[in-house]
């Protein structure tokens, strides 16, 4: 292999772990208002809540595990685990590591914190990683327990926010590539937007308490309905593809109302299966893409080898996203 060359790469399987669903008519009532409302403003119908025993580093396992026997491999094939999350209250270790012992395995492993954008920054570190030619199959993972940085009681983020993880094994490959260039950034100017605070008790106190997670709703909501569209029409033209191209459009599941609007200012085809995953899920930050791209695939709703947009945004604020082809 020539130095300036790239081995191509695909996505072969997925997987997905999902907590028992909970009806957004629970939260409705512990806020007072009616599951209409809280229909009106998210589109989300339940959302999965995790247990105790359902961890971030379980739930990455479960899904791990679900990717890996779809692609009918062993986990000593893996080469590196990634795994994008936001919620490990435990600072240090990393999950990653921990997944990796939990399949039997002793090899690279590190986490990525960039929220709701972190899976498909994950995937694009993944396909450079195996482009570089240093490793040959890479569990990308999204794993995140965002009910334990949400304020029960509050209307912005309590019937919006969810659990569950989703994986995706990355595997060298010959011929085209079936992982198109990311495209990404961040507006850090505007960070305050959605931010994770301490919790406002005293220091001693705060320091056996959650923090919580605070979002200025509409300040998100016009950020990404400015940078997504733009972004996708990126990432179309960075893969030399159109529409026409495109089976699937798998936008992080932040909400359904903003995901109509970026469909709306995209244009998109009725012809192109839009992901809804996050009715039924809830917003669950990094695992939300992987989530939402499993259901289409193993529910048999798009066709294999197709194309699909993948495009991850939120906190930071940062965005990323890229076309893959459907395994």
């Amino acid at each position: 292999m020539s130095a300036d060359a790239v081995r191509p790469c695909r996505i072969v399987s997925t997987g997905s772990y999902r907590p028992a669903p909970v009806d957004a008519g629970e939260v409705a009532e512990r806020l007072g208002v009616t599951r209409e409302w809280v229909l009106s403003r998210t589109g989300v119908e339940s959302r999965c809540v995790a247990g105790p025993d359902e961890s971030v580093t379980s739930m990455a396992t479960r899904a791990a595990r679900k990717a890996l026997a779809a692609a009918e491999l062993p986990a000593d094939a893996v080469d590196v685990v990634l795994v994008a999350t936001s919620s490990n209250l435990q600072l240090c270790p990393a999950v990653a590591p921990q997944v990796a012992a939990a399949l039997g395995l002793q090899v690279a492993a590190f986490d990525l914190s960039i929220a709701c954008a972190g899976f498909c920054y994950a995937l694009h570190v993944a396909r450079s990683l195996i482009g570089a030619g240093g490793c040959d199959t890479i569990l990308v993972i999204g794993s995140d327990r965002m009910l334990d940085m949400i304020d029960p009681d509050d209307p912005v983020t309590a019937p919006l926010f969810a659990d569950g993880a989703g994986a995706v094994v990355l595997r060298a490959t010959e011929g085209e590539s079936g992982v198109g260039p990311v495209v990404w950034g961040s507006c850090g100017q505007r960070s305050a937007a959605l931010e994770v605070r301490p919790h406002p008790l005293e220091l001693e106190i705060a320091a056996r308490v959650h923090p919580r997670l605070h979002m200025d709703g509409l300040a998100v909501t016009r950020w990404a309905c400015a940078t997504v569209p733009a972004a996708v029409r990126e990432i179309l033209a960075a893969g030399g593809i159109g529409w026409d191209d495109v089976a699937a459009f798998i936008p992080h599941q932040a909400n359904w109302k903003m995901i109509r609007r970026v469909v709306r200012a995209l244009d998109v085809p009725d012809t192109v299966v839009v992901a809804d995953d996050g009715r039924s899920t809830g917003n669950t930050s990094a695992a939300s893409v992987p989530l939402a791209l499993d259901r289409l695939v193993t529910s048999g709703s798009v066709p294999r080898g197709r194309w699909a947009v993948l495009v991850g945004y939120g906190a930071g604020l940062a965005y990323a996203g890229q076309a893959v082809r459907l395994p």
